[in-house]
């Protein structure tokens, strides 16, 4: 063979392309009573097969009624945390007082929105409590928001919101059951046994749950509850 004369098959190059994203895992989850929300997130953070914390929080006190669970890439959710306390630093300093939840719900918005071009990738609830009692805000990536009865986001959302719905609204079954029945301390242990549930099937779920109760006194942070370690 003359390698001046004949051509070699050409072969195709691969490169590794950059990403400015890396999705974290966990979960986050809220749920509005008559006059309190109950919010909790797990505390595993992981890439791949490789887990790189165990108790990094998933919750961001906002005001003293109002808190942000994030599940997503958490350098994005750490400086999307400090720019809404930044203006919310403003707002008080202007207003002297603290914005209700509502308000810090269309602020998380507008500012997911403004960023829509280079998102965020942070997986966000907006929690508090209001006049109407508890509330719990859920959004889209780019910032499209709505208030519902409850709600979830991160690795497991499937496995998470099937099992909600089932448990708090009746889907599938025969009795069909009102959740503004349940107490403070029931609401606590559902989301405990649903994240329980989901780490069973979701590895990018476990080690501990942090749990956070809001009512219009301010936010009460409750010992973190176990779950799998591996």
């Amino acid at each position: 063979m003359n390698p001046f004369t004949e051509k070699s098959a050409p072969t195709k190059e691969h490169h590794q392309q950059w990403n400015p994203y890396d999705f974290h895992g966990g979960n986050v989850i809220a749920v509005a009573g008559k006059d309190f929300c109950v919010v909790g997130g797990d505390t595993r953070i992981s890439t791949g097969y490789q887990i790189l914390h165990r108790n990094t929080p998933k919750l961001y006190p906002l005001t003293n009624t109002c808190i942000l669970a994030a599940a997503g890439m958490l350098s994005d959710v750490v400086a999307l945390d400090k720019y809404l306390k930044a203006r919310l630093t403003m707002y008080e300093f202007n207003n002297f007082r603290e914005p209700g939840v509502d308000s810090v719900a269309t602020l998380l918005s507008r500012t997911l929105y403004q960023k829509r071009f280079f998102p965020y990738y942070a997986f966000c609830l907006m929690a508090g409590v209001d006049e109407k009692g508890g509330a719990v805000y859920g959004y889209d990536a780019v910032g499209s928001f709505e208030r519902v009865p409850y709600a979830a986001e991160g690795s497991g959302t499937d496995l998470i919101m099937s099992s909600l719905d089932k448990i708090l609204q009746g889907y599938n079954t025969k009795s069909k059951k009102d959740y503004h029945d349940l107490s403070e301390e029931e609401v606590v242990r559902l989301v405990v046994d649903v994240f329980n549930s989901c780490a069973e099937r979701d590895i990018y779920t476990g080690d501990h749950v942090q749990v956070a109760v809001v009512r219009k006194e301010g936010i009460k942070m409750l010992e973190p509850f176990k779950l799998r370690f591996d």
